[in-house]
């Protein structure tokens, strides 16, 4: 192939976007996030997609194959970074199972509400159940055993027999994913502010006291900042 002038080589874009930055293919990323969550999964086409993303469809077969493809990759992105923090946590000798949990409903609130879009909402897709999303369901349920080896090492969740264990870990991971319904309520919420009250809430649920919670809070934080 070759050109006039200075054009580039290569699929031209389908119109004009403002450079965002992005690679091509976390723009794919970006524009299926926004209108999957604007219009619905069933609604959106690749063909919008690639346009939104400000290229021609084919185009976008270079990077995915599709809709599904971007579905999943969504979606593990809403659950691998906390699972990544989870696993840092697992070592005892990290801290207190109070402080390590409390670090980890920090981080995942945080994930779940810091985007620009409300990817948790993704989850209540029924197109989620099949079995091209398997990777996923694996990664969060991979994600929820962590909470309840964590909540396992507390003091208060050391005293539980199993089967309440098993529910108290239940309550504490439901009341995190539980955040992605408040976000769609609440959309302008300060994420930070949002993620240390809802580790704190999560903690109350484990059953800590409630004048630990200050230094759980600052032990939490600064093992975060490490």
């Amino acid at each position: 192939m070759t050109t006039t002038g200075h054009g580039r080589v290569g699929r031209p874009r389908a119109a004009k976007r403002a450079d965002s930055g992005l690679s091509a293919r976390d723009e794919l990323l970006a524009a299926a996030a926004e209108l999957f969550i604007a219009l619905g999964y069933a609604a959106t086409t690749t063909r919008a997609v690639a346009e939104r993303a400000g290229m021609r469809q084919a185009s976008m077969y270079h990077h995915f194959g599709g809709k599904e493809d971007l579905l999943a990759e969504l979606l593990e992105a809403t659950v691998r970074p906390s699972l990544d923090v989870a696993r840092m946590l697992a070592a005892p000798d990290e801290g207190p199972g109070e402080v390590r949990l409390w670090a980890l409903c920090r981080a995942d609130v945080a994930l779940l509400c810091g985007g620009p879009h409300n990817l948790g909402a993704l989850y209540f897709l029924p197109e989620v159940g099949a079995e091209r999303f398997a990777d996923f369901r694996a990664l969060r349920c991979e994600l929820k055993a962590a909470y309840g080896r964590l909540l396992a090492a507390t003091g208060p969740g050391a005293e539980l027999p199993p089967e309440e264990l098993e529910i108290r870990a239940d309550l504490v991971f439901g009341l995190i994913e539980g955040v992605i319904l408040i976000r769609r309520e609440a959309p302008h919420r300060d994420v930070v502010t949002f993620a240390a009250a809802t580790a704190d809430a999560a903690l109350r649920v484990a059953g800590c006291p409630e004048h630990v919670l200050p230094k759980l809070r600052r032990e939490g934080e600064a093992l975060l900042s490490l």
